[in-house]
């Protein structure tokens, strides 16, 4: 009986002691980097394992990867807004800069004093360009999901809210377009020696820097997009603190930007998604292997020239150069469609969306890229629908080949259907839905806030000290 009384002693002692510390923890310090609803957010987490019920089929997409208490998280009803003080939002600040920087560089020039287009009625959105420039176009759709974030008459996910009130903000999102902003504008136009990318680049830099936003964390919760490899080349630097949004770190030092603080975002993928319920089984694919793209490249991508050699003679290959012109897109859907397995081979940097065009065409990944990074890889597990190869086993004579059909078509099958199952977290598209690309980038940059706390307060282990110190001296 004693036995029992103090068994049940220490499990009342243990329960109360838990209170104590989760209480604690919702009371979290003022002065924190992350600040309460961040923080709420996180705790409520239940599985990674959600994901699993996610479909492109028409039906439920599947749970948020952050439920709250209540039975409302990551769906809007009409007439229902997105306030940011409630439990479970990021709240997130973006700045209102001038239109030159975003919706300007579509050639959206408003009325009046307008910053912003209306975003009530997407058949009035300024367009995003066409062709290849649309596969580094984050930074729009985050864009239009914050404009959209408290308009009642738009369904769209709560996971991200826009706040107006700065110091309520878990983030500051900087709305510049990075990417058009390269593709369209990075020549030099005229006498003045300065392109327009650069002159944006400059400019935002004194912008943020100016600011007592950037000032209170030193950028650190900043998000800035920069998804083209080639776009914020003057400003990355000197914005390195804040958190990049990329499609990989080729051309990044790891002291700017790491998978530590920084996201990884997929690129919008240009052939169409296939219907799930179309798409073609282990049979219904004639093609072994598919790849169609730039052959030639520098750098990590001169494996591709070397894997072309290897497999262009061999029977059900499709190994050929081609582009997004000439009717390029079209075909490489058609292929992707009739094969088992598609390439995913380095480039000029290690990730391409060649990868999401495989994906919505339920083609099984073949991974052959040593440093890639993939997207929302802490949440999903890649080795479930993909395959990856190291490029020196690829490139011995016979492996790949031998590798892909010694694969049983039950275990092809698997992964078939698990792609069908995730291929919703790679579509980008307004308004945004649940666990859709713009809601995952979301969910991630709320993952990346607890390293960076961690980090912060890392740094501080002695500054607090040496502050100390030198007061005392004087």
């Amino acid at each position: 009986m004693q036995a029992s009384r103090l068994l049940s002693c220490l499990i009342a002692i243990s329960f109360f002691l838990f209170i104590i510390s989760y209480f604690s923890l919702l009371h979290f310090d003022t002065n924190s980097f992350i600040p309460r609803s961040v923080l709420l957010l996180n705790l409520t987490d239940n599985s990674t394992s959600d994901y699993r019920n996610s479909s492109n089929t028409g039906g439920e997409t599947g749970k948020a990867l952050f439920p709250s208490s209540g039975s409302d998280w990551g769906t809007k009803t009409p007439n229902q807004k997105c306030e940011g003080g409630n439990q479970g939002h990021l709240r997130v600040y973006m700045y209102d800069l001038p239109l030159e920087f975003h919706f300007g560089l579509l050639g959206w020039k408003g009325s009046g004093n307008e910053i912003w287009p209306g975003v009530d009625d997407p058949s009035k959105i300024p367009r995003y360009p066409g062709g290849l420039n649309l596969q580094h176009s984050i930074e729009y759709w985050l864009t239009l999901d914050l404009l959209s974030s408290n308009i009642p008459t738009v369904f769209r996910p709560c996971t991200a809210v826009r706040v107006q009130n700065s110091s309520e903000a878990d983030v500051v999102f900087v709305p510049f377009f990075a990417s058009v902003s390269y593709n369209r504008h990075s020549k030099i136009q005229d006498n003045g020696g300065i392109s327009r990318d650069r002159l944006l680049q400059q400019k935002l830099v004194e912008f943020l820097k100016s600011r007592n936003e950037w000032k209170r964390f030193g950028g650190r919760d900043h998000l800035v997009v920069a998804h083209h490899p080639n776009s914020m080349l003057v400003a990355r630097k000197r914005l390195g603190s804040a958190i990049f949004i990329l499609a990989d770190f080729g051309r990044y030092p790891a002291e700017i930007a790491n998978i530590g603080k920084d996201v990884i975002a997929p690129y919008k993928h240009m052939v169409k998604t296939i219907d799930a319920r179309n798409s073609h089984s282990f049979k219904q694919r004639p093609i072994l292997v598919f790849f169609q793209g730039e052959i030639y490249r520098k750098d990590g991508g001169a494996i591709r020239q070397d894997l072309y050699y290897l497999l262009k003679d061999e029977k059900d290959v499709h190994f050929k150069f081609g582009s997004a012109q000439s009717n390029g897109v079209r075909s490489a859907s058609q292929g992707m469609a009739s094969s088992k397995y598609c390439l995913n081979i380095a480039g000029d940097t290690p990730s391409s969306n060649r990868l999401f065009d495989a994906i919505v065409s339920h083609c099984v990944p073949v991974i052959i890229s040593d440093e890639i990074e993939l997207p929302f890889e802490d949440v999903l597990d890649y080795s479930e629908f993909c395959i990856f190869v190291r490029a020196s086993s690829a490139l011995r004579k016979g492996y790949l080949l031998n590798l892909l059909r010694g694969i049983p078509e039950d275990k092809w099958t698997r992964m078939w259907e698990r792609l069908k199952e995730i291929t919703v977290h790679f579509e980008y598209q307004y308004p945004s839905q649940p666990n859709d690309a713009v809601d995952m980038i979301w969910q991630a940059v709320s993952r990346k806030l607890y390293s960076i706390q961690l980090k912060a307060n890392h740094d501080k282990r002695y500054h607090r000290s040496e502050l100390f110190l030198k007061s005392q001296e004087h």
